[in-house]
This record gives C-alpha cells, sequence and structure tokens, in this order.
C-alpha cells in the first residue's frame, strides 16, 4: 500500500505537473494558441452548462493537440530501459538482440528528431492533427511508453492535467514576465525532465462580468 501511494504521488503527481506548467509556458509565448484554446473551453463550457465530465473533456480536440504537442517538446523523461525476454534478429538485416540484453529507448531525442518532426522547436500542436499522425510511425512518440509495459496512470495523467489547463485557462490569462527564461532549459540534476531554475510568468485574471 505504501509503494503504490508513493507511486501515486511521485509518478501521478510531479509528472502532471510538469506537464502542466511547460503547457502554460508555452502557451504564454504562443498567444494566439492560448487565445484558440480559451475559446474551445469557452465553447464546451457554454455546450455542456458548465458541467464538464471526462468524456466532455475527450471531445476538447485542440486541448488534446496542446497536451500530445507539449509532451512531445517536454516528456517526463529522456529514455525507457526494457530488457528482451528471447532473441530477436530485425527483418531483412543481420541485427540481433540477444535474450536478456538490456535496451534504451532514447524517446526524447526521438520526439526532437527533425527528420521526424520538422523544427522541432516549434511549439506547433497541429503536428497532432488526423493527417499528421497517420503520416508518422506510432512509434515515434512515446511519451507513455507502449505495449503491456506502458505507463499505467497515463489515464489519470491526461485528464488530471487537461482538467488543471481547464480550469485556470477559463479564468486567467498566461503572459511572460521579465523573469521568464527564454530560451527553455532542462535541469540536468534534476530526477524527471524539468526546468532549470523554475519557470516564471504572469497571470491574470479574466474579467468575465
Amino acid at each position: 500500500m505504501v509503494s503504490q501511494a508513493y507511486a501515486f504521488f511521485a509518478a501521478g503527481f510531479e509528472t502532471s505537473s510538469t506537464a502542466m506548467t511547460n503547457a502554460f509556458y508555452e502557451l504564454a509565448l504562443n498567444q494566439k494558441i492560448q487565445d484558440r484554446l480559451r475559446d474551445e473551453i469557452d465553447q464546451e463550457y457554454i455546450k455542456h452548462a458548465g458541467n464538464l465530465t471526462y468524456a466532455n473533456i475527450k471531445e476538447m480536440n485542440y486541448l488534446d493537440k496542446i497536451f500530445k504537442e507539449v509532451l512531445r517538446k517536454y516528456p517526463a523523461a529522456r529514455f525507457y530501459t526494457r530488457r528482451t525476454m528471447s532473441s530477436y534478429t530485425f527483418n531483412g538485416t543481420k541485427v540481433s538482440i540477444p535474450k536478456g540484453q538490456k535496451i534504451l529507448f532514447p524517446f526524447h531525442d526521438i520526439h526532437r528528431d527533425p527528420n521526424i518532426y520538422p523544427e522541432p522547436d516549434v511549439f506547433d500542436p497541429e503536428r497532432f492533427n488526423e493527417e499528421a499522425v497517420r503520416s508518422r510511425h506510432p512509434m515515434v512518440y512515446l511519451p507513455f511508453g507502449d505495449g503491456p509495459r506502458n505507463c499505467i496512470g497515463s489515464r489519470f495523467a491526461v485528464y488530471q492535467t487537461k482538467l488543471g489547463l481547464i480550469k485556470i485557462l477559463r479564468n486567467y490569462k498566461v503572459e511572460p514576465c521579465e523573469k521568464t527564461q527564454v530560451p527553455y532549459a532542462f535541469d540536468d540534476k534534476h530526477f524527471l525532465l524539468a526546468p532549470k531554475g523554475g519557470i516564471y510568468l504572469r497571470i491574470l485574471k479574466i474579467n468575465r462580468d
């Protein structure tokens, strides 16, 4: 029970809060994207009389694109490690992996590969429209891993992060301030991929009267 509680706090809280922070950073630097997302949020509030459910949030397509682009640029870690259960030879090659071999998947570098994601430093939610997603191999986007050993809390993380973005952006506008760090820098001493020195932004209350 203790290990499960620790896993939810360590893996479920820190990663989601960092994802929200990185999302606000990008939205502060990209006001048109932020405005478009807020319009979608407002439309959903009107459509459902302010009663958003899990299903309603899943229908928010632009929010989903933004969430996925955030995790492309800022995944929680740099790589995964796995150990092979059997020997394997890649089709059409002489490259073989023996049983028991430890494999490292550098998905952070894959997410930043310009041959897969042109201009990888540009924040562009349209990388995740249906046509763009179909044009790429599914294994070039791995913020939660894949297969039977993928992230057990991915649904929880996705919903929690999106809900946090909705609640903040519904009522507040996020802008850069004099302490906002540009360009973004990772903290190499942090266990997870996190911003060096933290992120500073200006948050302005939206008057809806």
